[in-house]
């Protein structure tokens, strides 16, 4: 089987993008470990320790594994985009995230070619499908594949097609040669700075990538608890996630629309006032079957609490005081600190 045959089956289940490469250890494990016991990953639990120890290697995932198939599915959805939507009163909602959750749409697609390899194996074939959770460093071999270069923002970032893409990896028993077009591209970043610039929070460096403790998505999505009070002001009014770098990239002004009907935006910038209200189920039936439902109830009230404190916006009073006396005391205490962002001046 060739790098070329995997490719043209990858468009048939859906992926722009494909390549191949040998599953051996990835070559920048060591930078990566480097990145987590500098303590850029935060509380993330599932980058750090015995997970971080076996990413650097698929055969940790498939011991048979000789090879992984790198595919890209574009979720670049149309306008609008955070940086010309400026509506008083709504949060943002990462744009990944507007849609149904991409691990499903993702893990189906990796499944049919899954299948069509295997009918064309036979017996002895063996897999492993990753989207996203397993411990794989899945930019590192989608850049080996041949899909693209990791840039500054740390997004892997195609010539052609920019960023706006979900990564699935399929790690298979049989050994398909690369080709010319599974080579690693260069880094074309350059001299651009566009993203640090762009940054509200700062959490881009040059030398060391993102320092998650400082960035939106991590804040909004990941963090649990109290978001530390300096770093709220600068979230402005996201509510899940954070697009900025990817926006200001020069690659994305080009990038393609996606076709995928479960990518079509559900909710992109729901206004706050809807948010703060909601009961818990009313989370779960307009959210169900989309990725913010990783934030919790508690959490995405929180980040409302952050937005509406943000927006220095009197009309956000009563629900604030509403929130403020939540019985949850994560939510309660950013509503207070919210309210004390209506009474100061700019």
């Amino acid at each position: 089987m060739t790098a070329a045959e995997v490719r043209a089956m990858a468009r048939g289940c859906g992926f722009e993008l494909a390549g191949v490469t040998p599953a051996l250890p990835a070559g920048d494990w060591a930078r990566y470990r480097e990145w987590v016991n500098a303590g850029f990953a935060g509380k993330m639990g599932y980058l750090t320790g015995r997970r971080a120890e076996v990413r650097g290697d698929p055969r940790h995932l498939l011991a048979s594994a000789q090879t992984v198939i790198a595919v890209g599915k574009l979720y670049r959805t149309p306008p609008p985009h955070p940086a010309d939507f400026d509506e008083a009163g709504r949060g943002w909602i990462s744009r990944y995230a507007w849609g149904d959750d991409y691990h499903r749409v993702v893990r189906s697609g990796l499944r049919r070619l899954d299948g069509m390899l295997r009918e064309r194996s036979g017996e002895g074939y063996e897999s492993r499908i990753a989207v996203d959770t397993p411990p794989l460093l899945e930019r590192s071999y989608a850049r080996l594949a041949g899909l693209g270069w990791i840039g500054r923002n740390t997004c892997l970032i195609h010539e052609g097609a920019g960023s706006w893409f979900f990564l699935g990896e399929l790690l298979v028993s049989i050994a398909i040669a690369g080709d010319a077009q599974c080579a690693p591209p260069p880094g074309r970043c350059g001299a651009c700075r566009r993203c640090i610039d762009a940054c509200p929070t700062g959490a881009i460096t040059p030398e060391s990538g993102i320092d998650t403790r400082l960035c939106i998505a991590y804040l909004t999505i990941e963090l649990r608890g109290a978001i530390p009070e300096e770093r709220r002001g600068p979230m402005g009014g996201h509510v899940f996630g954070c697009d900025i770098c990817q926006e200001v990239c020069p690659w994305n002004r080009r990038a393609p629309e996606t076709a995928e009907p479960a990518f079509a935006a559900r909710h992109f910038a729901p206004a706050l006032g809807r948010l703060a209200a909601m009961s818990e189920e009313q989370f779960r039936q307009v959210f169900r079957g989309t990725a913010v439902e990783r934030a919790r109830y508690s959490g995405l009230l929180r980040n409302v609490a952050v937005a509406m404190g943000n927006s220095r916006s009197e009309r956000f009073r009563a629900a604030l005081e509403k929130l403020a006396e939540s019985a949850d005391p994560v939510v309660a205490s950013h509503a207070r600190w919210a309210l004390d962002r209506l009474v100061k001046p700019f």
